[in-house]
């Protein structure tokens, strides 16, 4: 069984005393591609560092992510990553979206960096990683202004309703999903059978938001094993049917 974590932070200091230990488990479990959202400039050195002792299991994302564009360096920030873009090195723009649980007053310079990103996402012939957080309509009035059909990507951690979920399908995105699904007030479980198996990829997002029986400590990589396992007692099929067909459509986003 091969599959794919689609979202996780493998450079996080919470992987800093056992992260040999954490890939190894991944690995042991079929987890043969990992795919790294930037959040920004500070995380690079860390980023480069997995990649460069993973080289053909990691990939590497560049963006800025929302809860990191401030009034004071968001400039900054964006010219950085569209000079790392034009490298040429990137599987995807991400992490990049709109975040209203922390910090509503940066809404605006928020929905301008995520619909630049998008535009340099548009011109590279790129996939973007969405991260949406209280924030779907905010986040559909950009993607509303630059649907086309050089637009397509990944809506990270999705946890909107069903009508949420086929706007999302509209736009060429495909559903990142993730510990969320194994939650019993997750909800994206009750409707998630209504949804074509070839619009859906499986992440951990992992330090964060591990699945059951695990919620509430640290994620990682391996379980990404956990959400297949719970998608296909949603789907009604076997775990290695959803680890082929999520693992066909990373493949087909990320154009490995």
């Amino acid at each position: 069984m091969i599959l794919i974590d689609t979202h996780t932070h493998l450079y996080s200091e919470e992987f800093e005393s056992d992260r040999i230990q954490m890939m190894e488990r991944a690995f042991a479990v079929g987890v043969e591609h990992f795919f790294v959202p930037a959040i920004d400039s500070s995380y690079f050195k860390s980023m480069q560092e997995i990649q460069q002792q993973y080289p053909k299991n990691v990939h590497l994302m560049m963006g800025l992510h929302p809860c990191y564009v401030k009034p004071e360096t968001f400039k900054e920030e964006l010219t950085f990553v569209e000079q790392e873009l034009n490298k040429g090195n990137y599987a995807a723009v991400g992490e990049i979206g709109v975040d209203m649980y922390w910090d509503k007053s940066t809404l605006n310079i928020q929905q301008q960096a995520f619909q630049t990103q998008i535009q340099w996402a548009k011109k590279l012939g790129l996939p973007i990683n969405i991260h949406c957080r209280d924030a779907f309509d905010e986040v559909f009035e950009v993607l509303d202004q630059e649907k086309s059909d050089d637009l397509f990507g990944i809506f990270h951690c999705f946890t909107g309703d069903l009508n949420q979920a086929q706007r999302a399908l509209n736009l060429n995105m495909k559903l990142g999903i993730g510990g969320v699904a194994t939650f019993k007030n997750g909800k994206i479980d009750q409707y998630l059978d209504q949804i074509p198996l070839k619009e859906i990829v499986l992440e951990t997002d992992s330090p964060y938001l591990a699945p059951a029986p695990h919620r509430g400590k640290r994620n990682e990589s391996s379980y990404v094993a956990l959400v297949a396992q719970k998608l296909a007692t949603i789907y009604g099929v076997s775990a290695e049917e959803i680890a082929q067909q999520t693992t066909k459509n990373a493949l087909n986003i990320f154009k490995l």
